[in-house]
């Protein structure tokens, strides 16, 4: 199977994907809603879900689950599962892997400005060779100076576009970042010079605030977001990803988006 097909299971027709990452149980215990969100997946597919993010474990427990919709395995972990600031990462698994699970792509983090930023861009590289030589989607989910916010550059648009083009220039075919909320936020989509999937943003107090980021998201060019807890700790994650279908597939207002959400 060739990256171009794997990739269009991951975007929909349009270029665009509406990803939902369910992958916390690497990086955290808060991980309310991840299981019972999953019973929604047929009815988040019917209003608009492209793709999840799951874990090893999750690919084969949920097996079922996820034929209908497109599969990204996280091939990497947190070192420190009780620590939600997630210290380091470590490579997990290995592309053959992710195929034998019949994965449509791998992602990894990597930590630009970090402490660690050496040994997680070691896990990317290793992957993109990997990938390249079976024809896997790669995704890069780069992150300056570390998993969350650290400090003031960890969230100007100028170092998360930098960080995005390293994780172009080691092999990524897609990019999963940070957006600052900023009006310059569009250089990280030219700078990254591959699709661009907005990572799911702070916990917003209210999903009409979620919504107006993404809209933000959209408008500075990015293809789409990998969103987790502001769908999964909803109660009503299937009305999230209609929502987020009304923005990212039918180019509508975060307003329009709250109208599906709520109906």
């Amino acid at each position: 199977m060739s990256k171009t097909r794997r990739m269009s299971h991951i975007f929909a027709s349009d270029g665009k994907s509406i990803t939902l990452a369910l992958d916390g149980f690497y990086f955290s215990t808060k991980t309310a809603g991840i299981d019972d969100t999953i019973a929604q997946l047929p009815k988040m597919i019917e209003n608009g879900l492209d793709a999840v993010i799951v874990t090893y474990g999750m690919a084969k427990t949920y097996e079922n689950a996820l034929t209908q919709v497109g599969m990204i395995v996280r091939a990497d972990m947190s070192t420190g599962i009780f620590d939600s600031n997630v210290p380091d990462t470590a490579g997990l698994i290995t592309v053959e892997d992710a195929l034998k699970l019949g994965a449509d792509g791998v992602i990894a983090m990597t930590f630009p400005g970090a402490a660690n930023e050496a040994a997680s861009h070691q896990v990317a590289r290793e992957l993109a060779r990997e990938a390249d030589k079976w024809d896997m989607t790669l995704i890069c989910e780069t992150l300056p100076y570390g998993y969350t916010v650290t400090n003031k550059a960890s969230n100007q648009p100028d170092v998360i576009a930098a960080g995005a083009r390293l994780g172009t220039e080691l092999g990524a075919d897609i990019i999963k970042t940070r957006f600052s909320g900023e009006s310059g936020d569009a250089r990280i989509i030219r700078n990254a010079q591959r699709p661009v999937l907005a990572l799911g943003g702070p916990k917003a107090n209210h999903i009409l605030d979620y919504f107006r980021f993404v809209e933000h998201c959209m408008d500075a060019g990015a293809k789409g977001v990998a969103v987790g807890r502001n769908v999964t700790e909803n109660e009503n994650p299937a009305g999230v990803v209609a929502g987020l279908n009304v923005i990212i597939h039918g180019n509508g207002s975060a307003e329009e988006a709250y109208e599906a959400f709520q109906s």
